[in-house]
């Protein structure tokens, strides 16, 4: 009997030990930055780790600088209402060695909460399906006012939720939606029509009650330049750039796509890992490999070096790395436990950045680890010029729907949650400061104006959100000065939005601003120009500018002056600028730049279609396509009968724009007999293609007239 259950005993313990062996165990902080392979010129300092810190998903640094972290036990499941166990820790270093060594619980129970920003002396809080307002009144970092401020946001998966808090020189706040659905609602003034989040972000700002949808979507990650450009993150495309905003998306409903987004790394899905892929994923990876084969699929899921779980793209624009690094971008992949670098360059003839790698880069990345506890879910930069790495700590970082049953067996996916890591990057010479942070709230309006020209773009935002905040009009003319006379653009800038931020934003500045030397000024000029109609002259003026970007800017801005002079300027930068797509899809946001009126110019000029190129083709046919989805049949029957002149591949490209137009189209016209008549003859007298498009109208406008 004895012998039976010793066997017995040592079965259950072969099992258990051939369970367990399949994934790692923890290692102490210091053990796991033993693992860590950095950039040369970098140093790795623990910052923070438990018990003060457990399950780290975001951090701050306000302006009095306090360190605030979001933490988040309940991932990756959903906790029943009211049984959130979610936190928000203020840090605190009590000997100044750089080491938090306590910590207060700032807010608990919270539910899905993600991302923190300082607002008003307290935090703005993402916690879907809300955003919350918290603040601590008595000073004893405890919060004791909250305040729901938006609900009505997506809640049903954590890794698709309202997130990635992020204030902005124009003064609004941008949040990653994941393009999820909601309808929001805006509590302080109720009797508002819910906002559909559907496809995009979100962006609102409180000094003035406004919000809306904003280009998406991000996941979790989104990191804003010097200059007000929105760089995304998603699993498997570690950067994205959002070239163009939402309102020029939407101020044309018949647009071809509403893609505001383009991946630009050179590089793609490109990594270098230094830990094998966990059990769980080779198998899985080989079960669909098999599954592929046995279907004949051409297809190949990778299990390792492939990004698979970006997160948190964070822009370095801080004042203590080398020069080379301000403007990179630092995302993490918490699947291939590592911190990836991108830097940008901008694209000629085009609005778009680069991301490729550096020259030290490519073999290897910034930072990487042995070990597959190491989860940076995020980082930040910080008054210090340090890049902080947020490092959640957990066996397991992949949500549980997307892993077979069988495999989830022996999987805890909440081993680790009592654990997490902030780790402190800076250049190996750097000395640490005996007080790191500052207290802005008792500097007074004419020493934050000063900080505006900071080299670390911390100083530069917080000191514009205190003066926008308290509304400090005494400042005006120091503002003005700064923006009219300092050398750098960028505290220049920062001077414009303050302005902007007081209501004091003078036409003279305005037309200043789209006659500075900088291209990003002349940029933002030209969108403030948009609610001046005597700066429109100006704007059309930009159009020759020497910048891409400030082309660009120009062409949608003008998008919003339906006129002769408009449409004029636009057929210019479709000449100039038409090989690249970004610039066609700005003239056709527009009503100017997609109507009959706009072809009547271009044929004005018949060298436009001298040549089939295939940028023009692709341009006809997407403003044939949103002629079509009008259902103006007028303007169908101009178009062609200009189209006559200019060759088989012009007819061809307009009538299957027309075509796909009409499979949208909304509106009933039966008034055929000269379309009709027009499609006839143009069939009679072309090949086999068009002969087909001309066919599948004619069947489309049947249908139309007898609905």
């Amino acid at each position: 009997m004895s012998n039976r259950i010793f066997f017995y005993f040592f079965v259950i313990l072969t099992i258990s030990a051939c369970s367990e062996s399949k994934y790692a165990g923890p290692l102490s902080p210091r053990a796991s930055m033993s693992t860590f392979q950095l950039e040369e010129g970098f140093k790795v300092e623990l910052f923070a780790s438990e018990p003060h810190i457990m399950d780290p998903v975001s951090m701050v640094i306000d302006e009095t600088g306090n360190v605030f972290v979001v933490e988040m036990p309940d991932y990756p499941y959903k906790p029943e209402p009211g049984e959130g166990k979610g936190r928000i820790k203020v840090l605190i270093d009590e000997d100044h060695d750089g080491t938090i060594d306590e910590s207060v619980v700032f807010a608990e129970s919270i539910a899905e909460a993600t991302s923190i920003l300082p607002w008003q002396g307290g935090l703005l809080v993402t916690a879907a399906p809300n955003i919350l307002y918290l603040k601590d009144n008595d000073g004893d970092f405890v919060a004791d006012q909250e305040e729901i401020l938006f609900t009505g946001f997506f809640e049903n998966n954590s890794e698709a939720q309202i997130t990635n808090l992020r204030y902005s020189i124009d003064n609004w706040i941008y949040a990653a939606n994941h393009g999820q659905a909601g309808e929001v609602v805006y509590t302080r003034q109720p009797d508002r029509v819910p906002l559909l989040m559907a496809g995009g972000d979100f962006r609102f700002r409180l000094d003035r009650n406004a919000y809306e949808l904003t280009t998406g979507p991000a996941q979790f990650g989104q990191t804003i330049d010097d200059w007000g450009n929105r760089f995304i993150t998603h699993n498997t495309i570690h950067i994205r750039q959002v070239v163009m905003p939402r309102p020029y998306l939407d101020r044309n409903p018949f647009i071809p796509s509403k893609k505001g987004v383009e991946n630009i790394s050179d590089h793609d899905l490109e990594m270098f890992q230094r830990t094998p892929p966990p059990y769980w994923r080779a198998e899985r990876t080989r079960r669909r490999q098999q599954q592929y084969k046995e279907q004949n699929l051409d297809r190949v899921e990778y299990a390792e070096d492939h990004f698979t779980g970006s997160s948190g793209g964070t822009m370095y624009n801080g004042d203590a790395f080398p020069a080379e690094y301000y403007g990179a971008i630092f995302t993490g992949d918490v699947a291939g436990n590592l911190v990836h670098m991108d830097l940008l360059e901008k694209k000629a003839g085009s609005p778009l950045y680069q991301a490729i790698r550096s020259a030290s880069q490519q073999e290897k990345e910034f930072l990487s680890s042995t070990d597959p506890w190491f989860r940076p879910a995020n980082s930040y930069f910080g008054p210090d010029g340090s890049l902080y790495v947020i490092d959640m700590y957990r066996q397991h970082i992949e949500t549980p729907l997307s892993i077979p049953e069988d495999l989830k067996e022996d999987m805890d996916f909440y081993n680790g949650m009592n654990k997490g890591r902030i780790y402190r990057i800076s250049p190996s010479d750097q000395q640490p400061e005996e007080k790191m942070f500052p207290d802005l709230r008792q500097q007074n309006a004419t020493d934050l104006v000063k900080l505006l020209a900071h080299p670390n773009q911390w100083w530069r935002l917080q000191a514009q959100r205190l003066l926008v905040e308290k509304q400090s009009n005494e400042v005006i003319s120091e503002l003005e000065a700064m923006f009219l006379n300092h050398a750098d653009p960028r505290a220049k800038l920062h001077a414009f939005y303050t302005l902007e931020g007081l209501n004091v934003l003078s036409i003279d500045l305005i037309q200043a601003a789209l006659k500075d030397q900088s291209s990003a000024i002349r940029m933002h000029g030209i969108k403030q120009a948009e609610k001046c109609p005597t700066c429109f002259p100006s704007i059309i003026a930009c159009i020759q500018d020497s910048s891409d970007q400030v082309v660009y800017q120009a062409a949608l801005s003008l998008g919003w002056f339906n006129n002769e002079q408009s449409r004029i300027a636009l057929s210019e930068v479709l000449r100039n600028k038409g090989e690249d797509e970004w610039f066609r899809k700005a003239i056709l946001t527009s009503k100017a730049g997609s109507s009959i009126e706009f072809v009547k110019i271009l044929n004005e000029k018949p060298d436009f279609y001298a040549n089939a190129d295939t940028w023009k083709l692709d341009f006809m046919q997407d403003l044939s396509q949103i002629i079509g989805a009008r259902d103006q049949q007028s303007d169908m029957i101009e178009l062609l009968s200009m189209m006559k002149k200019n060759g088989e591949a012009y007819i061809l490209s307009c009538l299957q724009g027309i075509n796909q137009g009409l499979e949208h189209s909304k509106n009933i016209n039966s008034n055929t007999s000269e379309l009709n008549s027009l499609l006839a003859g143009l069939e009679s007298k072309f090949g086999k293609d068009i002969k087909e498009q001309v066919a599948e109208i004619q069947n489309k406008l049947v249908k139309n007239s007898s609905s």
